[in-house]
């Protein structure tokens, strides 16, 4: 069967996209070798919400004096139900996502499939059965998987992935979590919150290393308030897991040590599902191990498009889908904006959150950058008291000439909904004294935005 598009991979970038292109009058079809919606949907960022939800709502009750709330009896963890509970989530947004294809009257067709050719794409079905599908336009969407390092190769029972650590069958009592990326906070606080030993491994200087450096510092604090064990500058160098326990030698700033743990996961890094999907035969220009494309994300073989992890920009979801839209119109015709890398927002779903977006104060202060720096601690902030959440801040890079809002870092409560005003104020170049002068409600936690950028040019703080 011929069509307008053919969509490989149905994450937030395949399934935004084949929508789009119905929207805009194609006919699309979309290729998916497991649950639709992708991994960010089955087995990343939804489920991973819902466990996060479920250990907050554990600290809650067991500060629920600090509240005024005395609750009788133990407090205990049913972690069958929790792992259920995220499971349940997950299979509900991926049934909503089938939802969303047959509105959009899209084929959905279940398979692996690969380039086969000029406009023609390869399909294997779970029966080994193949049938060729043609398109004017093919989109790549595949996404990424778990990195694995040589000397840390998982094995699904002791050295897991983010996957494993989804649908473990019960709470183990200690677990090493190698990487301190996003994936490796945000199961690191899961675990902890929970009550299991976790020690938190990262090569770089700082836990959360993209993050700026205040933020990474303040999170340190409050993950090893809460317990974690935090091992910075030091690496995994090897893991024996005889005897059922992982004996792990890590190599740290004072030297080696061994550690033992029930668990090991690993959180180093993803990689792109590249291999297989025909890239070489069809002659498909790489960098390294993404796929090369332009601005409005073609290949170098026309009617050829990618997107997503399998290309060179942020892996995140979000960004997936915008990358989608932008392909899918300009394939349609229309005139879309090439995607500012430059405002893309970042969040980490521990407690406290960590959103960010735009340059690090690090970062300009290498470029030599004459900047204005606004900080607002929570400490301060009337909502944040009320609520118990008083760890974190608001930190605005400015430009100190023209007030440009350069960048955004964020920790605290709530704060991955904020990112968003300065997303768009970014987006309109709005500049310190607008977002001063714009009223904000009190009290929130928002205000906190207002009175960073007020701190940056030495304004009256309302607190």
């Amino acid at each position: 069967m011929h069509y307008d598009l053919l969509v490989i991979g149905s994450g937030p970038g395949g399934y935004v996209a084949a929508i789009r292109a119905s929207q805009l009058k194609m006919k699309v079809a979309l290729i998916e070798s497991a649950e639709p919606g992708g991994v960010c949907l089955n087995w990343g960022c939804i489920p991973a919400k819902s466990l996060l939800k479920s250990a907050q709502v554990y600290n809650y009750m067991n500060q629920s004096d600090d509240y005024g709330i005395t609750l009788e009896g133990n407090i205990n963890v049913n972690f069958k139900k929790v792992i259920e509970r995220s499971r349940k989530v997950a299979k509900r947004m991926s049934r909503g996502v089938e939802h969303l294809l047959r509105k959009n009257k899209i084929e959905f067709i279940k398979g692996f499939g690969k380039l086969a050719g000029t406009n023609s794409v390869e399909v294997t079905a779970a029966d080994k059965t193949k049938n060729i599908f043609t398109a004017r336009h093919i989109l790549l969407a595949t996404g990424a998987r778990s990195r694995e390092l040589p000397n840390m190769k998982q094995d699904g029972e002791k050295i897991i992935g983010y996957r494993e650590a989804m649908t473990l069958e019960r709470l183990p009592e200690s677990m090493i979590v190698a990487g301190s990326g996003a994936i490796g906070c945000e199961f690191a606080w899961f675990y902890a919150s929970l009550g299991t030993n976790v020690t938190l491994v990262e090569y770089m200087p700082s836990i959360a290393p993209l993050e700026d450096e205040e933020v990474s510092a303040q999170l340190e604090r409050s993950f090893k308030k809460k317990g974690i064990t935090v091992k910075t500058g030091s690496s995994v160098e090897s893991v024996n897991t005889k005897d059922g326990i992982c004996k792990t030698k890590i190599q740290t700033k004072k030297g080696e040590e061994t550690i033992e743990a029930e668990i090991i996961l690993s959180a180093v890094g993803i990689t792109p599902n590249t291999g297989g999907i025909g890239l070489e035969e069809a002659g498909i220009e790489m960098a390294g191990d993404k796929v090369k494309t332009d601005r409005f994300y073609r290949t170098n073989i026309e009617g050829v498009y990618a997107i997503g992890d399998i290309i060179g920009g942020p892996a995140l979801a979000h960004v997936s889908s915008a990358e989608g839209i932008v392909c899918i119109e300009k394939i349609a015709g229309l005139e879309p904006e090439p995607l500012n890398y430059n405002n893309i927002p970042a969040c980490t779903y521990t407690n406290p959150e960590i959103a960010s977006v735009g340059i690090t104060h690090q970062a300009a202060k290498e470029q030599g950058l004459d900047i204005r720096v606004g900080r607002f601690p929570f400490t301060a902030s009337g909502k944040a008291n009320t609520a118990g959440e008083k760890d974190g801040f608001v930190k605005l890079i400015f430009d100190s000439r023209y007030g440009e809002l350069l960048g955004a870092h964020m920790i605290g409560a709530n704060v991955t909904e904020m990112i968003s005003q300065i997303v768009v104020a970014r987006n309109l170049e709005t500049t310190a004294h607008e977002i001063i002068k714009s009223v904000h409600p009190h009290p929130t936690m928002s205000e906190a935005v207002m009175e960073a950028a007020a701190a940056a040019y030495d304004e009256v703080i309302h607190l």
